[in-house]
């Protein structure tokens, strides 16, 4: 995984998809023994870890490029348009697409974060930050968690050694 990192240009800015849904990760942030949800699974739950794994990533990658010209920071999207109400209950799948037309972003403006946190001249030496609607944004409290993040960042590292190369 880190090997990557090693490709990246002096001045790289990496830009880590996470979601406001980070709020919705189990209370300990990740639950570290229960990667693969086989000691109990809920969707929401298991997308909120992701996301909130995603943000912890983030920060942890920004400790580890100071010092150099290099970024790296989380966003969220907003609500979007997209196919994930496939897997709602009919009901509620319905009623997203009711509202999605006045409440939900459209892809290009969900987009609109991501590129503004890669591209803007502003934003060049900002990093280990949260970004929503274009803005810094503070996550939930325990996504600043420096430990937890070099736990997860460690595990994550175990994980990927034991795949088959």
């Amino acid at each position: 995984m880190t090997s990557l990192l090693e490709q990246l240009s002096e001045d790289a800015r990496v830009v880590v998809l996470s979601s406001d849904m980070h709020r919705r990760a189990p209370t300990e942030g990740v639950e570290l023994d229960n990667l693969d949800g086989a000691r109990g699974y809920s969707a929401w739950r298991a997308y909120g870890q992701s996301k909130m794994a995603n943000l912890l990533f983030a920060k942890q990658l920004a400790r580890r490029f100071s010092g150099t010209r290099r970024t790296a920071n989380a966003v969220h999207p907003g609500v979007i348009v997209t196919n994930l109400q496939r897997h709602q209950a009919p009901i509620v799948a319905a009623a997203m697409s009711l509202i999605s037309p006045l409440a939900l972003k459209s892809v290009p403006q969900g987009a609109a974060t991501q590129v503004h946190v890669t591209v803007s001249p502003s934003l060049a030496g900002v990093s280990g930050q949260y970004f929503s609607h274009c803005n810094v944004a503070e996550p939930r409290a325990d996504a600043n968690d420096a430990r937890l993040a070099e736990r997860l960042w460690d595990v994550s590292e175990q994980v990927v050694a034991r795949l088959p190369a």
